[in-house]
């Protein structure tokens, strides 16, 4: 079969190669093999192969952190051989072995596409907006990188529970993309004077949940309402900041983190209860997975994780692996 495989920390997407490797063993007690149809792209994908993201795999490794597809064999009741299903697991091959544990039947009417990017970014901004910030209907919720994978998810989920969304992006695209996908408000985050117009649109008020994926934090407690809750996601402009914490005293701000990777081993009850709310909105349409317009293939992987790191894509990407006959 084909797969990328890591033999040694790489500069980039660009030095990854596409190797023929046998299939995987029978799968343990406790796993399914998977045939994979999508994978789901994203940006820690790339730290991963550099040796920069906080899992480090020993070598040789196959990357990739999402995938949906069909079951090829199974060792516990809760899926059959045939089942369609998603999960998160090492996804860029064309069969993978995976715990059941990480894996999740498909909503129904959702492509191999769609469900190849819901296992991380949409219980991470569900979770973080629901269960860190208790986002409540009525309230403003401040997206940045509201085009970007979590972000459009955290602009949906947010619309859904009834706040009044502001969006920000760094091009007049972007924005368009997150104002079809829910967003009240657009801005521009490359304007020197974006907290003044968020500001502005929230009649003085300011965002009473901000959610940053981007690093954004400081210039976020500027236009944060009284009793505000800032997110803190993620640092995709690479570098961690420091927090004015003079600013959170004077407008009684809480800052949040959220690990949505690590409720596994810290509150593992908190899990389910996050995905039936999520297949809940699936199935009822108000959540509907926002997809790149080029959709990647196997070969192609690399270019996608690019397109990611230079920030030309939005939404989710994601690539399309193997073809509807295939048969493994």
């Amino acid at each position: 079969m084909k797969a990328f495989v890591v033999e040694k920390w790489l500069k980039g997407p660009e030095e990854l190669s596409i190797k023929n490797i046998d299939l995987p063993n029978e799968p343990k007690n406790g796993e399914l093999q998977i045939q994979v149809r999508a994978a789901g792209l994203n940006f820690f994908d790339t730290l991963m192969i550099q040796g920069r993201y906080q899992v480090k795999p020993p070598f040789p490794f196959i990357p990739g952190g999402e995938f949906s597809g069909i079951v090829l064999k199974s060792t516990v009741p809760k899926f059959k051989v045939g089942d369609r299903v998603f999960g998160s697991g090492y996804s860029f091959a064309e069969v993978v072995n995976v715990p059941a544990s990480n894996v999740l039947p498909m909503p129904k009417n959702f492509s191999f596409e769609q469900a190849a990017g819901l296992y991380i970014t949409y219980p991470t901004s569900y979770a973080a907006l629901v269960l860190r910030a208790n986002l409540k209907a009525g309230e403003y919720c401040l997206v940045h990188a509201a085009a970007g994978g979590v972000g459009i998810a955290a602009v949906q989920i947010a619309k859904a529970l009834g706040a009044k969304v502001i969006a920000t992006a760094g091009s007049v695209e972007k924005l368009e993309m997150a104002k079809k996908n829910g967003a009240d408000f657009a801005i521009d985050y490359r304007e020197k004077d974006w907290t003044e117009q968020v500001k502005k649109v929230t009649n003085g008020h300011g965002a009473d949940v901000v959610y940053d994926p981007v690093g954004l934090v400081e210039a976020s407690t500027k236009c944060t309402a009284w009793n505000g809750r800032i997110l803190v996601i993620g640092f995709a402009k690479g570098t961690i900041e420091k927090i004015p914490t003079n600013r959170l005293l004077l407008k009684n701000i809480s800052a949040v983190g959220l690990h949505w990777g690590a409720y596994v081993k810290n509150e593992p009850e908190r899990i389910h209860e996050v995905w039936q709310a999520l297949m809940d909105l699936f199935e009822s349409g108000k959540l509907k997975p926002a997809l790149y317009e080029q959709i990647y293939t196997l070969e192609t992987i690399p270019q996608g994780l690019i397109a990611i790191n230079n920030r030309k894509s939005y939404g989710k990407v994601v690539a399309k692996i193997g073809n509807d006959e295939s048969k493994l």
